[in-house]
């Protein structure tokens, strides 16, 4: 079942000669439930396609389809509640407020939503146990290793039980050993609840596991792999 459609997509930056354009008519199908891995160098347009998927960017020009409706013409205030309510995020950088506790940072997502303080602390609880990190939800989020922090970002990102989760280069900061642990975390959330996977990368490893890697250069699409 198709969950996103970008069709031809434009994302232009600047103007006159300072003009630059990140994605030049750019069209995909995302179905529900795969694991998807965008893949390309520095300047490729991965990061900025990943953006507009995540609903973090408007294109230029092009159609988004969430769920059969455009989204591209909907307003800032209903775009921030779908991002809300359906997505979850995984950065490079882990976007944690260090002098936090490691339960108010996993929270944040209920808190804007409004969810009571009850019902945010069990489901964060749930989510902490779903990374092995429920003993560590009193810790300031300083005190944790680059590992610790990071599968308290995917709890985070699952809290809210996300139809998507976007990972830019989730393992970026990591040795390998915990950056395997992130990979087989991610894809477990993938195939035991299926959730739908986009992962920027520019490991090819990591980008191997998915069912899909799509390829780009220059602001498009070079190849498709299943």
């Amino acid at each position: 079942m198709t969950l996103m459609e970008v069709k031809n997509v434009q994302r232009v930056f600047g103007k006159g000669e300072s003009e630059f354009i990140a994605l030049n008519d750019v069209s995909l199908t995302i179905e529900k439930g795969e694991s998807v891995a965008i893949i390309g160098k520095s300047g490729s347009g991965k990061s900025t396609l990943m953006h507009i998927l995540a609903l973090l960017d408007r294109p230029t020009k092009g159609e988004i389809i969430l769920d059969g409706k455009d989204v591209t013409q909907i307003k800032e205030k209903q775009l921030n509640h779908v991002r809300n309510q359906q997505f979850g995020f995984v950065f490079q950088q882990f976007f944690m407020n260090a002098k936090d506790s490691v339960l108010d940072n996993v929270t944040l997502p209920l808190k804007i939503s409004g969810v009571p303080a009850k019902r945010r602390k069990e489901l964060a609880m749930k989510a902490l146990q779903q990374v092995d990190l429920a003993e560590k939800a009193k810790s300031k989020a300083n005190d944790l290793s680059g590992g610790q922090k990071q599968r308290v970002c995917v709890a985070r990102a699952i809290i809210n039980q996300p139809q998507v989760i976007f990972a830019d280069e989730p393992t970026g900061n990591l040795d390998s050993t915990t950056g395997e642990r992130i990979e087989n975390l991610l894809f477990d959330l993938n195939q035991s609840q299926g959730i739908t996977l986009i992962i920027v990368t520019h490991d090819e490893d990591l980008a191997a596991r998915c069912d899909r890697k799509i390829r780009m250069r220059d602001g498009k699409i070079i190849e498709e792999v299943k």
